[in-house]
């Protein structure tokens, strides 16, 4: 899958260093100049048929409203759009395609140029990957010749949108289930083709879960693998007899168990006429039983059993227990469990008896700390339930809801332009949300005692930054009641510098995704709780600065029509 990067790799600068750190090419090779709006192209052959295809332009990509119904949003895909940029050039193949697909009155000069188009003369400036953001501000500023910008529009708006969507999604499902579960993505087989899937598996992880089942992702991005065994695997046996080989070496290799399944029976039976556990279940389902047997043996150190195929608390928790045990005679130590249907509450307590169950009446030390694991179709609002109502869950596989995007299909970025030839430009509606905030900016993060972030405060390129401790007017962008003056005790500019052209300004370099992650993990541990809330959550303070405020009208003014009445 890099071998995108050498196909599309730019003639200008092969290897692609920017200030001397060798970047990949896009990990998915679909990622290509093509991956466009038409749009985008006879939008270049107008630039440049006007002679304005080198006009500098600056274009902000945002997003206008916080998804699921909350207050905040993680920022993610950035760098999927620098790999992109690093390794930005069409083949002749590629061209031949859009000369056939526009107009045959398209000028041969056009096709000569997009043979030169790369990226050396544009500038990316954003917010961190991982980081916690808000509405209106900019989390790219996108700088350079017109043409070539707007030709990284689509392929810009398409990785950050399901990115951030999806990375948002998963630390809400973090923030409901607590920092102490273990969470599982679940979700390949549900997700939105094979893209989808690999995106959700990788963004999930960044959003805060701790592992995934997809095996791609795993290698592509280095993702802890989580998996045992499915419902199939059970009912695939019919009885332990069709165990052959049943030998089992002890943890340390000094022994061997010749009959491992008959020293399980031994441990079931014990189970049946124990004192504590008198009365909870008879005759367990043998297959069942086999099943589990048989895994275990496969995988001794890593037995993880799904115990609701048949019945959870009179065959699945007892058949695990003798398994475990049997393991533990050896020296092994088994997982957990797994439930993946019925009262997960209720089924998760009545397993943590058990377990104590057995610790406290054959003194295995930890036993009643064995793992639970639950799956089925778990949401947000399945996880606070379960809150509400108690259970002993340990871990959570979340797949469908998750992945998908369930709650809300989109985030619904854009990519305004609002600078050009150095003339600020400004985009109106009647739809006051829709209107765009002009110039080249800054933006800045403003914490105050508590060390929370109070607000965060775009302005001009050229204004003074904030200071600590000196007092700011915050303004409301397009309301003019809506103001407060603000004394911050820590001042966090947020652009930083990510792709810096043929200038010689020094480029960040990109984090590995287990450093976005405790980005994203340390960020969201930074906000307020009630900003953070799942219910009626408290909304985060955006504003603007005094001048960029008056700016913002005054071209505002200017630019819109005045009206005649007749």
């Amino acid at each position: 899958m890099e071998a995108a990067g050498a196909a599309n790799g730019p003639k200008k600068n092969d290897d692609q260093r920017n200030n001397g750190a060798k970047i990949d090419g896009p990990t998915n090779p679909m990622v290509t100049p093509l991956l466009t709006d038409l749009y985008q192209f006879t939008m270049a052959y107008a630039y440049w048929k006007a002679g304005k295809h080198n006009e500098r332009a600056v274009f902000d990509l945002y997003f206008r409203k916080n998804p699921f119904g909350g207050e905040y949003t993680i920022f993610a895909g950035l760098e999927d759009c620098i790999r992109f940029v690093a390794h930005f050039s069409l083949t002749e193949d590629e061209i031949a395609f859009v000369r056939a697909t526009l107009p045959a009155s398209c000028e041969d000069g056009f096709f000569d140029y997009l043979q030169s188009v790369d990226c050396s003369d544009i500038e990316i400036y954003s917010i961190s990957e991982g980081s916690v953001v808000f509405p209106k501000i900019p989390l790219m500023r996108v700088e350079g010749p017109i043409a070539v910008v707007q030709l990284l529009e689509t392929p810009f708006v398409n990785l950050i949108n399901y990115a951030s969507l999806v990375a948002t999604n998963a630390a809400r499902h973090r923030f409901v289930a607590g920092k102490s579960k273990l969470l599982l993505e679940f979700g390949l087989r549900r997700a939105q083709g094979p893209d989808g899937g690999i995106s959700a598996s990788k963004y999930c992880y960044m959003g805060g879960f701790d592992a995934t089942s997809n095996v791609a992702a795993g290698r592509l991005f280095g993702i802890p693998l989580r998996g045992t065994h499915s419902h199939a695997f059970v009912s695939s046996y019919m009885s332990p007899d069709e165990i052959l080989e049943k030998s089992l070496h002890s943890h340390d290799g000094s022994t061997v168990c010749e009959d491992f399944v008959s020293l399980v029976q031994t441990w079931l039976s014990k189970l049946k006429w124990s004192k504590q556990l008198a009365g909870i279940f008879g005759e367990t389902n043998q297959s069942e039983l086999a099943a589990f047997t048989s895994y275990a043996l496969a995988f001794p150190n890593n037995f993880l059993a799904l115990v609701d195929t048949y019945d959870v608390v009179r065959s699945g928790i007892p058949n695990f227990c003798a398994v475990a045990l049997a393991l533990n005679d050896l020296g092994h130590k088994a997982l957990g469990i797994r439930l993946d249907s019925g009262d997960l509450a209720y089924l998760s307590c009545e397993a943590r008896k058990f377990f104590h169950s057995i610790e406290k009446e054959f003194g295995v030390p930890d036993f009643g700390r064995t793992s639970i694991t639950a799956s089925n179709d778990l949401n947000e609002e399945t996880l606070d339930a379960l809150n509400k109502q108690g259970h002993e869950i340990d871990a959570f596989g979340i797949g469908t809801h998750l992945v998908t995007c369930y709650a809300q299909p989109a985030l619904g970025v854009v990519f305004k332009l609002v600078e050009i030839n150095n003339q600020p430009r400004i985009k109106l509606s009647e739809d006051v949300s829709k209107v765009s905030i002009p110039c080249k900016k800054r933006c800045y993060r403003l914490y105050g005692k508590e060390g929370y972030p109070l607000v965060d405060i775009i302005t001009g390129e050229n204004e003074p930054s904030p200071k600590v401790g000196e007092r700011i007017l915050c303004r409301h962008p397009f309301n003019e009641s809506k103001r407060a003056y603000v004394v911050p005790q820590k001042v966090e500019e947020l652009l930083k510098c990510y792709w810096s052209g043929n200038t010689d300004k020094t480029r960040e370099d990109l984090p590995s995704i287990k450093e976005i992650r405790n980005r994203c993990i340390e960020q969201l541990e930074q906000m307020r709780p009630d900003h953070m809330r799942r219910l009626n959550p408290t909304p985060y303070k955006v504003s603007v600065s005094a001048k960029l405020y008056d700016f913002i009208h005054f071209l505002w003014l200017n630019e819109a029509p005045v009206g005649e009445l007749q």
